[in-house]
């Protein structure tokens, strides 16, 4: 199976991951309407990790000898990007109006594309701004029903959508830098080790159970194996070989396929300005794996952090 997905381009990866997670909210937006977002987060978390148990020792083994600054970027993956994050976000729509996070989402891959450049030292070639502004202004249409009248309500969903965009795209980078140094299913234990302890140091915060019912259980551990562990291992092996820059774009599959999901499954009904983004976001994507030479420059040798 390795051997055969060693031939796919790893930005095809990284979109059919985020495919799946776009899917996310088939099971999710139902989930949220009776319970909490930290107890969702939670449950995920110790499904994944009972799955990836025979992995931790060696994975955390080899995160250590990578260095602090690795332990400092597992850490900051699996607590900030797998588990405030996915928090801070569905909060955001409890507490604001749809708009407001949507638009605000939209710093992430900008936050990917700076910290990959400041981080991992690499640098975007002049035609990368021919794919990153298109699928930017791509996301935006499909986003906005009237893409020039946005608005944003309210100061506390403004902080958590913009609190999590920054952590998600901060994930790219440091995931990306795991990734040189450690195997993929050992930066996914990481990640979902670290998740869990952040997952569950949230809870008496929050004040919330850490399970719910068995029937609402079951389909957490549905929401883990599938947007959790089948996608982000994909996205992993993925991104070992794939630039960050090139990753934060083609990550825009999600918003995507969950823009569809809405389209198809919930009823939504776009019009002709989404549909455009639609076309626009999946054209930029689609020419990635053929174009990912020519717009980023990636240093010949990994960069050494400070240790």
């Amino acid at each position: 199976m390795q051997l055969r997905l060693a031939s796919v381009p790893g930005v095809v990866l990284i979109s059919l991951a985020a495919s799946m997670w776009g899917l996310d909210a088939l099971i999710r937006k139902p989930l949220a309407d009776s319970v909490s977002a930290t107890t969702i987060v939670f449950g995920e978390h110790v499904v994944l990790v009972a799955l990836t148990l025979p992995l931790l020792v060696p994975a955390l083994r080899s995160l250590w000898r990578a260095g602090p600054a690795y332990v400092a970027a597992g850490v900051a993956v699996g607590a900030g990007a797998s588990a405030i994050a996915t928090i801070l976000f569905t909060q955001a729509f409890i507490h604001g109006d749809v708009i407001t996070v949507v638009v605000l989402q939209k710093a992430q891959p900008l936050v990917a594309v700076v910290g990959a450049w400041l981080l991992l030292r690499e640098q975007p070639r002049p035609g990368f701004a021919w794919f990153l502004l298109p699928a930017l202004a791509g996301i935006w249409l499909i986003a906005l029903p009237h893409p020039l009248d946005p608005h944003a309500q309210g100061l506390t969903p403004i902080l958590e959508t913009l609190g999590a965009a920054a952590l998600w795209g901060m994930g790219t980078v440091l995931g990306r830098l795991l990734a040189r140094r450690l195997a993929f299913e050992h930066v996914t234990t990481v990640r979902f080790a670290f998740g869990l302890v952040a997952s569950a140091c949230a809870l008496p915060i929050v004040g919330t159970a850490a399970f719910s019912s068995a029937h609402d259980s079951a389909w957490i551990a549905l929401l883990a194996l599938v947007t959790g562990l089948l996608a982000l291992s994909l996205y992993y092996y993925g991104l070992q070989r794939t630039p960050a820059l090139l990753a934060a774009i083609g990550e825009l599959a999600f918003p995507v396929t969950a823009t569809l999901v809405g389209i198809y499954v919930f009823d939504s009904r776009p019009n002709w300005t989404q549909w455009l983004g639609i076309v626009v976001t999946v054209g930029v994507i689609g020419l990635l794996p053929a174009r990912r030479r020519q717009i980023v420059k990636v240093p010949a040798t990994e960069p050494v952090l400070a240790t």
